[in-house]
């Protein structure tokens, strides 16, 4: 009997995703082939600069991507693809099963709906409670997500709240129907480091509780360090590496994960510039033919710009897409 431990089945399983823009003429790729699993109850990052195409892949996997935009891949959900259900049996999934936090709270509630409205909707749409009863779990919810005296606040609309309350209703929207997976997309942004601490603090304790599998949107490395067991690191709209958050932050394999890292300000006595990643990332209309990180990379050799390179297995649950990642691993 092998006694090597079990790796669970995925509760989403994303493969080959890809979002395009503009004409078949013409292409714009914000997306292109990504790939990753979420686990039961595991929480999973996903980070990289801006314009990587994290929050896009989010939208995509809730069919929020809408024409002219072009959906392509597939996102297995509990062994269903997502792309290619009806309407209806999304708008099941949507929000029933599959919850999002979007990443500007005021400007994804409705500013004339009260907070109570908004937590009753969800629950009218995916639950069988009556109306007293959704008004009863609502101020639950409100309460659950740490807003003071949830039952006098529940009909105030969003502009009453302040951002970090703002950000906790939410939330509490988003867990109205006890979803089995939250798409969380920068939930901290804007947000001071306190009430940035208390909201990844409750998105853990309401994970273990609900036993609810998480993707985390972020740039910041130290969210990641703290809240996530795996990381996929975008760039480009691809994924350049994907494992273990312990064993990529001891260990990166790819040089855009390297750079990231390094460009973390570190404690010490000694007051040295920040280090950073030269160059800019491309613009979705001048792509290079191979690894779209090579003009930026130190590690750069003339097989980079054959074609992109694939994600490849290194070590158990542990892939890169960089022809150099032992180079980059003995740096």
């Amino acid at each position: 009997m092998n006694g090597a431990p079990q790796i669970p089945e995925p509760l989403l399983s994303v493969r080959g995703l890809r979002v395009a823009f503009g004409t078949p003429r013409h292409e714009l790729i914000a997306v292109d082939g990504v790939d990753f699993d979420v686990r039961p109850g595991e929480v999973m990052g996903l980070a990289g600069e801006s314009g990587s195409g994290k929050s896009l892949t989010l939208r995509a996997i809730l069919r929020l991507v809408k024409p002219p935009a072009r959906v392509s891949g597939q996102v297995l959900w509990r062994g269903r693809d997502v792309l290619q259900m009806t309407e209806p049996e999304v708008r099941g999934v949507r929000g029933g099963e599959i919850a999002m936090i979007f990443q500007e709270p005021m400007s994804a509630l409705n500013p004339v709906l009260t907070v109570g409205a908004q937590i009753r909707e969800n629950l009218e749409e995916h639950t069988d409670l009556d109306g007293a009863a959704r008004q009863a779990r609502a101020i639950e919810l409100l309460d659950l997500v740490g807003i003071p005296a949830a039952k006098a606040r529940i009909e105030d609309y969003p502009h009453q709240f302040s951002g970090g309350m703002r950000q906790r209703a939410m939330i509490a929207i988003a867990l109205a129907s006890e979803p089995q997976l939250l798409l969380a997309d920068e939930p901290t942004t804007a947000l001071d480091v306190t009430i940035q601490d208390q909201i990844l603090k409750l998105i853990l304790r309401l994970r273990r509780d609900l036993n609810m599998s998480v993707v985390l949107v972020t740039h910041d490395l130290g969210v990641i360090a703290q809240t996530c067991d795996r990381l996929a690191v975008m760039y480009a709209g691809r994924v350049a590496e994907a494992g273990p958050v312990a064993e990529i932050f001891e260990r990166p394999r790819h040089a855009y994960t390297l750079g990231l890292l390094n460009s973390v300000p570190r404690g010490g006595a000694l007051r040295e510039p920040l280090s950073s990643i030269a160059g800019q990332p491309p613009s979705l209309s001048n792509r290079a033919p191979g690894c779209a990180f090579a003009p930026r990379c130190p590690f750069v050799v003339a097989e980079c710009s054959a074609a992109p390179p694939p994600l490849v297995d290194i070590a158990p649950m542990h892939e890169t897409a960089c022809i150099q990642h032992r180079k980059v691993a003995q740096r």
